[in-house]
Order: structure tokens, then sequence, then C-alpha cells
């Protein structure tokens, strides 16, 4: 699908500007990153890369969309005509999906046509901050939920079938184990899971009818959900009925499904009835509006589930609806020479890092323990030991020594004008690369409740060069 209008008006105004101010050969070098961590956690997951590669592959104006603009009135013909036969000619520079990513660090950044780069800020942001904010929730969710299966079960309330079939993707890359939604099943081969809804119980009769009749269309699928009615006094007795009589015809029962009331205390006695009847293999999951907090209060109390299905509030992250990941210009090239550009605000904390960069992940020597980052200039190369300077705007300790170290980069090309590197599309090994990048940060940053917080450094060339431009600017 073209997405080339899926952007803000002023993003072709300015455009529209540049095409008549400034030499059409003008680069620029945007980054995308984001200052706060929903949830008040200390890193985000990068996810959405597939669909950015995707969009800008297929990034073109159809005539009917050289038509709409021209019908705004807006727009020189000039203009409309370069769009018409705009061929982009971008470079993208990411972070791979799956990655841990901090504050203030460029997860992803854009190269080219200073007027075609500015026209993608919107589509852009789009799909990195909606991908990046469902992966870190769901992250947070697996992680509260301690090695048992999580299963996304959001799509019937998420904002729109995009936001549930790419939420569905990033749910996955976050940790989750199966999707609910059978399009994002299908389309990034993620396990389809689900048994059944209330409504089948109330299609028939009475609820042993309705179990009776699910295990004989489904004898190896018979996940019975079991609070219609009454959970322990008809729901549980009813499945174990019938798991008894799966058993006896050769099939293995899986198990329950608990979707309201006082699930800790449902569960513990639902566990109790079905072990004296002889079915300690059953599993139970819960469902019912369940978050990483829920989950945690659950276990804490004892609840002998073995699964979760989490819908609205992992596919919207409800608790903490929004990654403000923004667009910012970082450098312009004029007459064959970058000059860094920088946005000044009040406060350090809304100022802009200046310059082409690259994020290196620090570890210790001889060791895959990760105990920093550090953000460089891209030409820069890292000496053995470095003065560094502390990223955040509210730490107290400004500057640090670091030696000791192995220094990994994180950004690499995935798309040029020329040509596109295969990045992984496969949703479980991206998510195999979370686990695997999550067992190298400290345990700390990754608490649910007050993490500590992880280090991201300045090197004295990039600090530098920002108090420069900070200067020169208030001089002006």
């Amino acid at each position: 699908m073209n997405q080339a209008l899926l952007t803000d008006l002023y993003e072709f105004s300015m455009a529209n500007g540049y095409y008549a101010a400034l030499p059409h050969e003008d680069e620029a070098v945007f980054d995308v990153f984001y200052r706060t961590v929903p949830d008040h956690g200390s890193f985000v997951v990068a996810a959405g890369l597939q669909q950015v590669v995707e969009a800008l592959r297929s990034f073109h104006f159809a005539p009917a969309d050289i038509d709409y603009l021209r019908s705004l009135k807006l727009y020189s013909e000039d203009f409309l005509h370069y769009l018409a036969t705009l061929h982009l000619a971008v470079t993208v520079t990411a972070l791979p999906e799956g990655t841990p990513v901090f504050p203030r660090e460029p997860l992803l950044t854009v190269q080219g046509p200073l007027i075609q780069v500015q026209l993608l800020e919107t589509l852009l942001l789009n799909i990195v901050n909606h991908q990046s904010l469902i992966a870190t929730k769901a992250r947070r969710i697996t992680a509260a939920a301690e090695g048992r299966p999580v299963m996304e079960f959001g799509a019937r309330r998420a904002q729109g079938p995009d936001a549930a079939t790419y939420g569905a993707r990033a749910a996955v890359i976050g940790g989750c184990a199966s999707t609910s939604n059978v399009l994002a099943a299908q389309q990034f081969h993620i396990p389809a899971a689900g048994t059944m809804a209330h409504s089948w119980i109330e299609s028939f009769p009475d609820e042993l009818t309705a179990f009776r009749a699910w295990a004989k269309i489904y004898p190896d699928n018979s996940a019975l959900l079991v609070d219609t009615y009454d959970v322990l006094a008809s729901g549980v007795p009813n499945a174990i009925t019938v798991f008894k009589e799966l058993r006896a015809a050769g099939h293995q029962p899986v198990g329950i499904r608990i979707d309201s009331g006082d699930i800790a205390e449902l569960a513990k006695q639902s566990r109790r009835l079905l072990d004296d009847a002889g079915f300690p293999e059953a599993k139970i999951t819960a469902s019912n509006a369940l978050d990483e907090s829920i989950i945690q209060s659950l276990l804490k109390e004892g609840a002998p589930l073995d699964n979760f299905g989490i819908g609205e509030k992992l596919i919207t992250s409800a608790s903490s609806p929004v990654l403000s990941g923004v667009y910012k210009l970082a450098a312009l090239k004029s007459n064959g020479q970058w000059q860094p550009k920088i946005k000044v605000s009040a406060t350090r904390e809304k100022t802009t890092l200046p310059g082409r960069k690259q994020v290196y992940r620090l570890y210790r020597s001889g060791s895959r323990h990760a105990f920093a980052d550090i953000i460089a200039l891209a030409d820069e190369s890292l000496t053995a030991t470095i003065t560094a300077y502390n990223a955040d705007p509210q730490a107290t300790r400004s500057r640090v020594t670091l030696h000791d170290f192995t220094a990994v980069p994180l950004l690499s090309p995935v798309l040029t004008p020329t040509e596109t590197t295969a990045v992984p599309t496969d949703v479980f090994a991206i998510q195999k690369h979370l686990r695997a990048a999550l067992a190298e940060l400290p345990a700390a940053t990754q608490r649910l409740v007050n993490p500590d917080l992880y280090p991201v450094y300045l090197t004295p060339q990039l600090a530098e060069l920002q108090q420069q431009l900070i200067d020169a600017h208030h001089e002006a």
C-alpha cells in the first residue's frame, strides 16, 4: 500500500518552500528518538523497522495524489511535477528491531535530499512510535508472567485494523507467544490462539451440552471457558465431566479459561478440583483486562496460572498509551559541507543532539555485560579511555571516565538509494534478539517498578559540539 499522503499538511508546505528557496540537491539528516519511557520504565524496545523499509520502498505519488494536492491550491506546479516524478534517494540507518533503546538515542536516522526526508516525518514516526510502544508493553507483561506463555487477544479493542495487526506483530517481538488475530497470524507467521466466547455456551440448552458439543468438534483442542455461569459450581465440574469423556476416547484435554471474578481464588480452587479429578496436566488460563501489575499480583498470591490472554491493556498500552518519539534535523549538507544543526530549548532535556551520529553499547572487556551506551559523532573513533558526559540532563554526575570496555555500534544501514539490506522479518527471531539483548543488560534496569537508570553518555566531541551551537545561538 502506498502511504505517501500519510503525513501532516505542513510537511508538504515546508517541502514546497524548500523547493522554491533552497538548492534541490541539499541533503539533510534527521534522527528519530524519544525522551520519556512509557510506564516509568528504563528503555523502549525498538520495533517497526520492517514496515519502515517496506513503506519507503513503495513510496511514490500517484496521479490521484497529485490531483488532490493540486486541489488544495497551495503548491506550485513545478513542485507538483517534482512529486509526480519523485524517486526516493534516501539512506536509512537503524538499530535492529528488538533492541532495547534508551532516551535520546537515535533508533533510526534518515539521510537524503531535504525535500524528501522532510516528507517522511509523520509516516516514519507513525510506524515506529506505535510498534515500539506495543513491543515495550509486551516486554513488561511477559516479564511479569515469568516464563508463562502470553497470548495477545486485543484485536477488538485496538484503535483500528492496522493497530490490531501491526500491534500483534509488535506484541510478539516484545515476548508474546501467539495472537488471536488471524490476519496477523497469517501475515507474520504467528501461532493463532483462541477457543470460545460465552456466546457459545449460551447458544446451547446448558453448559454441559455446550462443552460436549465443543469437545466433539475439537477433541484435541478442548480448552473450555468456565465462567459463563459459575466457575466452581458448574463450569469446572462440567469441564471435568467432558475431560473424562475425552480421555476415555483417547484424547488429552487442554484445560480451562477463567475470564471474570476473583481470578486468584478461582484458579486455586479450580486447580484443586482438576487435580483431585486426575487432571494435573490441565492448564488454567486467565484473561479479563490483565496487565503486568495484575499478573504480578496474581502470581504473588500464589494463583496457579499457566497462561495469560491479554487484550486491551496490551494492544493499546492502556496505562501509558503514547510513545512520544520525535523526528529532528541533525545536519544539513550545503555546498558539499555538512553543517550540524540543533534545536535549542530553555532546558537541556528538549535541546537536541547535533550532527550525524552513531550509538555504541559498551561491554565490560572480555564479557557480554553491557554497562552503558555512548552516543558519538558518526565520523569519530572511540579511544580506549573516554571522559564522557552524561546524556541525562537530570544526572547529578555529569562527567565520567570510561575505560576497559568493548564498544559495539548499534546503528547500521538498512536502505540506500541503490539497495536494501535484508532486515529480519521472522518475529520470533526478532524476539530472540530481544531476549539476548536483555540478558546483556543489568537486571536492575529491567525491573517493572523503579528500575535503575541505564547510563547513556556523550563523547567529548559531541558534547562540545552541542555546547558550541548552544553558545552560538545565545550570542547571536
